[in-house]
């Protein structure tokens, strides 16, 4: 029923990795959140999770479709699976694209890893997409210590895209809560959380 639709895969996720590559979540931003109230009527139902032929970025490890599913999925399900709401709703997420840093890059290269990603959310009651066309994401790795030099000089291909799900699935959780109206929730107060939150990791 979800459907990837086509896009160019070669811009969002493979541009922001040299133009942007310098930005990254901080590292508070890997932690699974704690939903900030209730999300009006929202309970996870299904994490639905496509991979098909993503566009891989330059000098990048490569990840197979169900390491994709594997860590996205499961990280959808520690970040929303705290709301009780009446009503479920279903995230379908696509992979359009990815850069995972390789190790033995020059230091001064620096790379980053980042993953592009498509968002739509499903009322199942009604049977229909809540938002007709994907919403886009260039989601970042986290910064520290251990990632100042790239981390693919200090992390294993799993670390790196569990922190890149982890990522993800919180700045799908904050975009739900920007638009907490779809689930019959106070907008104005959940975007006070987004706000706030938004301005910690300084997006």
């Amino acid at each position: 029923m979800l459907r990837r639709r086509h896009v160019v895969k070669a811009g969002a996720a493979l541009a922001v990795s040299g133009a942007l590559g310098a930005c990254a979540a901080p590292e508070g931003m890997r932690e699974a959140s704690r939903p900030e109230g209730p999300l009006g009527d929202f309970r996870l139902g299904f994490a639905i999770v496509t991979a098909e032929d993503p566009a891989v970025g330059p000098l990048s490890r490569t990840a197979t479709v169900e390491e994709w599913e594997e860590v996205l999925t499961a990280a959808l399900k520690r970040e929303l699976g705290g709301y009780e709401g009446e009503r479920l709703y279903h995230i379908g997420i696509s992979v359009d694209g990815y850069t995972l840093a390789l190790p033995g890059i020059p230091v001064v290269a620096s790379p980053k890893s980042v993953l592009g990603i498509g968002v739509t959310v499903w009322d199942d009651a009604k049977g229909e997409k809540i938002n007709p066309e994907p919403r886009r994401m260039a989601v970042f790795e986290s910064f520290g210590g251990d990632t100042l030099l790239g981390s693919g000089l200090t992390r294993s291909k799993r670390e790196q895209m569990e922190d890149l799900a982890a990522n993800a699935a919180r700045k799908v959780h904050l975009w739900l809560r920007e638009n907490a109206a779809w689930f019959g929730g106070d907008a104005s107060e959940a975007g006070a959380g987004e706000a706030a939150a938004e301005g910690e990791s300084g997006a």
